[in-house]
């Protein structure tokens, strides 16, 4: 259990070489590769989002987080399971139509993989059109909407109407953010959930896809 421990404290600091040697150790000692996923990455990030929710820690660290899980999972990915590690569901993510913002969903982007989704980022500037699209053909559990501007965030009533009309809106959960976004838009425009930060976003749609 010690070295699942390190691999979680040494990601924490972001120190991906360390990371990928220990994941090796880990499996060469025999370790579950599923235990390194849970108990070691995946671990070592829900620390690291909750501290970025209470702002212990700032975007740099999360990216360097980041960079050391993806660093591991480079490592891990060919002892796990035939699609092992996507089971805990799909989101489809993106800025809607209109808005050239990133830095926030990318963030929500690091926080979902960090609890296990496989995230289909689709950039910038999305229409609804797409987000629905690819959900249908992704069989997402999820769409997660960003925006950073007013007049853009009335697009996310677009994407709930979008998935309305494709009859799929009974099987996705609609998850809207970004800096105007609030709960009482998101319920005005019937998505199922609001969160304020991209680690609160990570934790309800783990929840969600759980649940």
């Amino acid at each position: 259990m010690a070295i699942l421990d390190e691999i979680s404290a040494y990601l924490q600091q972001g120190r991906m070489p360390k990371v990928k040697e220990l994941v090796q150790q880990a499996l060469d000692a025999g370790e579950n590769p599923r235990d390194i996923l849970e108990k070691g990455l995946l671990s070592g990030m829900n620390v690291v989002g909750e501290k970025f929710k209470k702002n212990e820690v700032f975007v740099p660290e999360v990216l360097v987080a980041a960079r050391a899980m993806n660093g591991g999972l480079a490592v891990l990915k060919p002892h796990l399971m035939e699609g092992m590690s996507a089971n805990r569901g799909v989101a489809v993510l993106g800025t809607v139509k209109g808005d050239l913002h990133d830095i926030g969903k990318n963030l929500v982007k690091i926080m979902l993989e960090g609890k296990g989704l496989t995230v289909i980022d689709l950039g910038v500037d999305v229409p609804a059109e797409r987000f629905i699209q690819t959900a249908v053909e992704q069989n997402a559990d999820l769409i997660c909407c960003s925006a950073l501007l007013t007049t853009t965030m009335n697009e996310m009533q677009n994407v709930v109407e979008a998935a309305a009309r494709e009859g799929i809106r009974d099987k996705v959960r609609i998850m809207v953010g970004g800096a105007p976004v609030t709960q009482a838009f998101c319920e005005s425009i019937g998505a199922d959930c609001y969160t304020p930060d991209a680690a609160s976003c990570a934790d309800a749609a783990a929840a969600y896809c759980a649940g």
